[in-house]
């Protein structure tokens, strides 16, 4: 009374590569952000600047590191807590594109598209500022993922018209 031909009950997924390569990416950024955020709460009720003085000991000398330590004194408590609350929600927006994202969920992408449209303003504005490698290839890769994702989405509305209309 056995069926030796069953299929069985579930095919495994085909994954689109570059939706899991923009995912992984939402992924890592949402642990850094999260660590950022547990860092930020981890100083509450420490001096920051000896903090700081005591990692700046093992950094190379640059600007970047005297202008952390000049504005460590301008960190207090409740800037503290407000500073890991802002990174903790990043982290859990990130969080929520990556794995929508790799679930290849329709809500994932558009909600990706608006957050990634609405921070690149910010991001060139940043370049314009001050041109560095790292602000022009955050820029560049979300440039990548915004493009992509507006191409994927675009092509499966046109795809729903032209089914539609036969």
């Amino acid at each position: 009374m056995t069926d030796t031909s069953a299929q069985p009950l579930s095919r495994p997924m085909h994954h689109n590569r570059w939706l899991l390569l923009i995912a992984a990416f939402k992924l890592v950024q949402a642990m850094l952000f999260a660590a950022i955020g547990i860092g930020a709460l981890r100083l509450l009720h420490k001096d920051v600047g000896d903090e700081l003085a005591k990692v700046a000991e093992h950094l190379p000398e640059s600007r970047f590191v005297d202008f952390l330590l000049d504005r460590a004194s301008l960190l207090n408590d409740p800037l503290l807590r407000r500073i890991g609350a802002v990174f903790f929600i990043y982290s859990g927006l990130n969080l929520i594109e990556g794995i929508g994202l790799y679930l290849e969920k329709l809500w994932a992408e558009y909600f990706t598209l608006v957050i990634t449209a609405s921070l690149m303003p910010w991001e060139i504005y940043e370049i314009f500022r001050r041109v560095t490698p790292i602000r022009v290839g955050l820029l560049t890769v979300n440039a990548l993922v915004f493009f992509y994702l507006l191409q994927l989405v675009m092509g499966r509305r046109q795809s729903k018209k032209g089914s539609a209309g036969k």
